[in-house]
């Protein structure tokens, strides 16, 4: 995540509602277990798929991940399209009757410079970035994954841009609510092999998760087992009390587990996991989703969110 030039001013925190301070918003309704997530045509494994058709690896490939809904990343900063580039993933989400499951990844110093570093330029530039992107969401439900990494990886931060990147997480949730009260925002809570469940539930506190989310993901671009998720993410939501907040977990790539090594970028023998589902038959799981896109690299065996065939492949076998 870039690093955050100086705090938003008094007047952007009058645009947006900060939730500090306030009493806890009742959050969006359930997600139905028989929610159907949006498959985006557009996504580069249906790209691939498309466009080699007497590829060997296509049939498993085209079965197994580009015939499963999967998340859409909005991580190119965009000031002038982003509206547009949501409302169209919205729109044929509707158009379909089915959920999408949207990330927001343009938090300034994302990823602390490392394989994913980008995202806006400073904070003020993110406030204005997260209220096109709510502009574009339209009226029916949807699912946004707010800024991977940026609760759980906060090392590179000093305390007074930490302090400011908490405002903005809630600020741009605030905002995507306002503009349309059926999205449900999830707050990032890492994962079961990173940080204690008590350091995430007092980051997610910090980070206005009560009064502005209604829920906190995990497991995102990870390979912890689901089981193991699933008593992490319980664990920190009773750290956060009676909130009503649920959680969802990413099971695109853990199907076997981490790595031995817990080797994180890419590595070997990875499969997928749960196919996404809302149908969980557990009250605080809200869905298993295919957040990290099975076949985009993490930036070791090729540029970050390029398509392998190969490691798609693997994944699939």
């Amino acid at each position: 995540m870039r690093l955050a030039r100086a705090l938003v001013t008094a007047a952007l925190a009058t645009v947006f509602l900060v939730g500090a301070g306030h009493a806890p918003r009742a959050v969006a309704g359930e997600l139905p277990g028989g929610t159907t997530f949006f498959t985006d045509p557009d996504s580069q494994v249906n790209k691939w798929v498309a466009a080699n058709p007497n590829d060997s690896r296509r049939p498993r490939i085209a079965s197994r991940i580009a015939g499963q809904p999967q998340a859409v990343w909005f991580a190119r900063y965009s000031p002038s399209t982003i509206t547009a580039d949501v409302r169209k993933v919205t729109s044929a989400a509707a158009a379909e009757g089915q959920v999408p499951v949207l990330v927001a990844y343009m938090i300034p110093n994302r990823d602390c410079g490392g394989a994913s570093a980008g995202g806006a330029p400073d904070l003020a530039a993110y406030d204005a970035w997260a209220r096109d992107f709510a502009a574009g969401l339209g009226t029916g439900s949807s699912i946004v994954i707010l800024e991977p990494d940026s609760i759980a990886l906060i090392s590179c931060l000093s305390a007074g841009e930490l302090s400011g990147r908490y405002a903005s997480l809630a600020r741009a949730a605030n905002a995507i609510h306002a503009a349309n009260p059926k999205a449900r925002v999830y707050f990032d809570a890492g994962h079961s092999a990173w940080n204690s469940a008590a350091t995430q539930a007092s980051r997610l506190r910090a980070a206005g998760v009560l009064t502005s989310g209604d829920g906190i993901y995990s497991n995102v671009s990870n390979y912890q087992r689901t089981a193991n998720e699933v008593a992490f993410a319980k664990s920190v939501l009773g750290r956060l009390g009676g909130s009503g907040l649920t959680a969802v977990i990413d099971t695109s790539r853990n199907g076997n587990g981490p790595a031995p090594d817990n080797a994180w970028c890419d590595p070997h023998g990875r499969k997928l996991g749960e196919n996404p589902t809302a149908n969980t038959g557990d009250p605080a799981i809200d869905a298993y989703l295919w957040i990290k896109l099975p076949g985009e690299l993490d930036g070791c065996a090729g540029p970050a969110g390029s398509f392998s065939p190969d490691y798609a492949y693997a994944l699939a076998g």
